[in-house]
């Protein structure tokens, strides 16, 4: 059990999400003689699977992928529920003593390194008493995701303080909001969207509507697969886990790169599975055919066809439009079309925030994040002893979290067998910058100039696709863009 009064850690682990067990995991074996803590601001572990709880809240990866490589995801589902992640989060970090070593309520607001010293000092704030502590690590690392836990992203819509009926965003979810029965008009058409929709539908709401300025490329996929499920049962968990792992690692990146290669064969392909599906007075041009190439924005899940289901049964209703408005009675459209409500879900996306909202010094300077360039996405340069997962945005997060967990053991591993107590990315000047996140998604472009620069080669050019990463993160931490110091 790790000690409550102990102010200071061989790692300090920000989050206790699932890149925080994936780290403390790895942590915890390599090093069992070493101390580490991880500062969660909330009151549960889990991260997005304890917060997170609007109906239908599910996963938009495979589980056999999005759990970890060390315990083998073995539920009946493939497309697990948000409530059967967050148990098998909680199993995971019981199971291996990590829950012992989590301080919640603790917020980091500020690190500073001291290269005189080889330690960071932080300053946590409590978050249930608003207290503010001092602790110190050797090494510093950030698992706490890219988005803000405390608030999603809603526009700035015109008249929205006339409607009167209830306006919720999915990421603060009230346990006891009512819409049996009632008119519930969703705003939105990515993961979150398409997973409420039909969920809402099947447990009472009277009738949903979804309302989207822009298409999504939807795809259907099986909610089980029992062919996994037999393997995981009857083969031991080592064989089991890298066989279906594989089976599903292949199939998902190698549609992704099918998607990316040749982009209208795969807009072809989506589009004859998604017709097969609809009703015949849902227009496909209309509302499933976006502006851009598969994969350009990820695409989203839907487990047995749920969303088209319901559109089928036309308890679920799809309008293509840009709102002019708010009204008292919902929402008018520029179209001149008002939609009539009981409630609005505003499902409108999420706001990104580097490392928690944390500031970082180093020797009493202040580090400018978009200043920095990633090395293989796991750690910015000229910043010592510092670390941070960001996952894949084509594929599970836990995949990428699995690489960077293995390769700071390894640099870990290297400076205790070198005497080292500093590590840090040397930034090579001729190397040209290029965005963290080459995505399209509008929370992304709304903030990405908050995030480090990534590189145009290799190590300092950001991965999203796994097997390529393999051969770059199997390599071992001598990289020459990495300067240790004793």
């Amino acid at each position: 059990m790790s000690d409550s009064s102990a102010t200071h850690f061989d790692v300090l682990i920000v989050g206790a999400g699932l890149s925080g067990i994936d780290a403390a995991y790895h942590v915890g074996k390599a090093f069992p003689e070493r101390t580490y803590a991880i500062l969660e601001m909330r009151d549960a572990l889990g991260g997005t699977w304890d917060l997170f709880r609007y109906p239908g809240i599910r996963s938009d990866s495979d589980m056999y992928t999005l759990g970890f490589g060390w315990k083998p995801w073995k539920g009946r589902k493939a497309i697990a529920d948000g409530a059967d992640i967050r148990s098998y989060l909680q199993e995971a970090a019981r199971e291996n003593g990590i829950d012992q070593h989590v301080r919640y309520h603790h917020r980091l607001v500020h690190a500073e390194f001291s290269t005189a010293d080889a330690r960071w000092t932080v300053t946590v704030e409590r978050t249930d008493t608003g207290e503010t502590l001092e602790l110190t690590a050797s090494f510093l690392w950030s698992t706490s995701g890219y988005y803000r836990y405390d608030e999603g992203f809603t526009p700035d819509f015109e008249g929205l303080g006339d409607f009167q009926g209830q306006v919720v965003h999915p990421q603060h979810w009230p346990e006891d909001l009512d819409y049996q029965g009632k008119r519930v008009v969703v705003i939105g058409s990515g993961a979150t969207a398409v997973t409420l929709i039909p969920a809402l539908a099947d447990s009472g709401a009277g009738h949903v509507t979804m309302l989207q300025r822009t298409p999504t490329f939807i795809v259907s996929q099986p909610l089980t697969d029992p062919l996994s499920y037999r393997l995981l049962h009857t083969l031991p968990d080592k064989i089991a886990g890298k066989l279906v792992r594989g089976r599903y690692l292949a199939m998902t990146i190698g549609f992704y790169e099918f998607c990316r290669a040749r982009p209208r064969e795969a807009r072809a392909l989506i589009r004859r599975m998604s017709e097969r599906q609809l009703p015949k007075d849902v227009s496909y041009d209309e509302h499933f055919t976006p502006p851009y190439a598969p994969w350009d924005q990820r695409l989203c899940v839907v487990p047995r066809g749920d969303l088209f289901k319901a559109l089928r049964k036309h308890t679920v209703d799809m309008v293509t439009d840009r709102i002019a408005r708010f009204t008292e009675k919902g929402i008018l459209l520029e179209s001149g079309r008002e939609l009539e409500a009981d409630i609005i879900v505003t499902a409108t996306g999420l706001n990104l925030q580097v490392f928690g909202g944390a500031t970082l010094a180093v020797d009493g300077v202040k580090v400018s994040l978009p200043e920095t360039m990633a090395f293989k996405g796991m750690m910015l340069s000229d910043i010592p002893n510092f670390a941070f997962i960001v996952g894949y945005t084509n594929a599970s997060w836990t995949l990428k979290a699995d690489l960077v967990c293995q390769y700071v053991v390894k640099v870990l591993q290297h400076m205790e067998a070198t005497g080292n107590r500093i590590v840090m990315p040397r930034r090579d000047p001729a190397v040209a910058e290029e965005p963290f996140l080459d995505f399209e998604a509008g929370y992304v472009m709304r903030s990405i100039t908050q995030f480090p620069k990534q590189g145009a080669i290799e190590p300092w050019r950001l991965k999203m696709n796994y097997f390529k990463d393999l051969r770059v993160f199997n390599k071992p931490p001598t990289d020459p863009a990495l300067e240790y110091s004793a």
